[in-house]
């Protein structure tokens, strides 16, 4: 992820209307009062986020969380809830046009199934995996539905309550791709607000680019003594890794990669029939992404080519013919983009961060927000307030101080782009 500090300079001007218009919304005395609820009901928000956490919600196996996360939006009073076709939950909330602004966190977290939940608060503090991502943000998801029921607050723009699936990992997006190409609305939301993980001092409008390989090596395989001499695919990956890392990156665009898995083998006298590892590729060039993804091809390509020609040097101690092989298996690709700075969305946020004397850095990252921004679409990503760390790891933890600003930064931004209704 790259941040980059907001400098006077290269700020957009937030226009007198957007003023205006925060203004009004902010002399509403149902405003305020919702505004208000954040610090009230924080032991609620607290023991949702607890509550929710507790859930497994693997890649691919958001079920449970989708199903109790439906019930909570039956509860503030969202309309229509259901689950899509890929197991999004969506709710409701109609406003005089049919224009949409849709507010989402996802559900899904990194932990594979059977890691243990042991979720546990301390003081301000909560502790446990997933409690911060997207803990944090399915909570402020909650937290704006049920601000806006209690206060009976009405817009012009509909908003569209999104728990999505799949944006960790492998799950590659896939819950933001159906709504914007496949759901019913893809064609008339006009502003999007991703909610993901703690913290008010981001602003994600650069999507990080990225692509994921799965490469693997096989062969015929045999016993490490008897089929001595037979194709081996683990020195074969071994001189691909080498070679592929060798590849030099720019500092800009900055430009990553990492080989986080490798495997194969059964024991340590066969030889394997297969191995494989897998790599992840990131910048804020596609040009440079595929000049990355040419490099690995061409890694494993060649380290399969020096592996027959050693075999055939190796004449009567080889076993059979060679039966090496590879695939280089897309398993990911998040496609990159940048949100207009003259964007509105963008205005309102800056608005919003200069009443609240809130300073936010604009980021670049990869989130459910890299599928609006890489259509052309206006769409930020945000924190639901509160700070946290030790993300993806079972030490994960969320601090509830300070919640209430992320969740007052939210509210304002979305009835801004919504139209607020006195």
């Amino acid at each position: 992820m790259r941040s980059m500090s907001i400098k006077p300079d290269d700020m957009q001007e937030v226009s007198s209307g957007v003023k205006w218009e925060i203004a009004r919304i902010l002399a509403s005395a149902r405003v305020h009062s919702a505004l208000q609820e954040f610090r009230t009901q924080e032991s609620q928000l607290r023991d949702w986020q607890v509550e929710m956490a507790r859930i497994p919600a693997p890649p691919f196996g958001e079920a449970e969380r989708a199903r109790w996360l439906a019930q909570r939006f039956c509860e503030l009073g969202l309309e229509s809830v259901h689950e899509d076709s890929v197991g999004n939950v969506l709710g409701l909330r109609r406003g005089s046009s049919e224009q949409w602004v849709t507010v989402s966190a996802h559900m899904d977290t990194v932990f594979p199934a059977g890691t243990p939940l042991n979720i546990r608060q301390e003081g301000s503090r909560l502790y446990g995996p997933g409690i911060s991502d997207n803990g944090a943000g399915v909570t402020a998801l909650l937290g704006i539905a049920s601000a806006l029921k209690s206060a009976q607050i009405s817009h012009e723009l509909s908003v569209l309550f999104i728990g999505n699936v799949g944006e960790e990992g492998e799950g590659d997006l896939r819950g933001m791709r159906h709504i914007f190409s496949n759901s019913q609305f893809k064609d008339s939301i006009s502003y999007s607000m991703v909610l993901d993980g703690a913290g008010s001092d981001t602003i994600v409008s650069e999507a990080l680019g990225s692509r994921r390989f799965e490469v693997v090596v096989r062969g015929p395989g045999g016993h490490s003594w008897s089929d001595y001499g037979t194709a081996n695919p683990i020195p074969v990956l071994a001189r691909a890794i080498h070679a592929f890392t060798q590849t030099s990156v720019p500092a800009s665009p900055k430009t990553t990669f990492n080989i986080g898995v490798i495997q194969g083998g059964t024991s340590v006298n066969s030889i394997p029939e297969s191995a494989s590892m897998r790599v992840d590729i990131r910048s804020a060039s596609a040009a440079e992404i595929e000049r990355l993804e040419a490099a690995l091809r061409n890694s494993i390509s060649t380290a399969v080519d020096e592996e027959l020609r050693m075999l055939e040097k190796r004449g009567p101690e080889r076993k059979g013919p060679p039966g090496l092989s590879f695939e280089v298996i897309g398993i990911g690709d998040r496609p990159a983009g940048d949100l207009n700075p003259n964007a509105r969305i963008l205005e309102v946020i800056r608005g919003v961060d200069a009443h609240l004397g809130n300073v936010a850095a604009i980021q670049r990252a990869s989130t459910d927000a890299n599928i609006p921004l890489s259509l052309g679409r206006e769409a930020i990503s945000i924190g639901g307030g509160g700070t946290g760390g030790g993300a993806h790891t079972l030490q994960e933890w969320f601090d509830c101080e300070g919640r209430d600003l992320g969740l007052k930064r939210i509210l304002m931004t979305l009835l801004v782009l919504a139209g607020f209704v006195e």
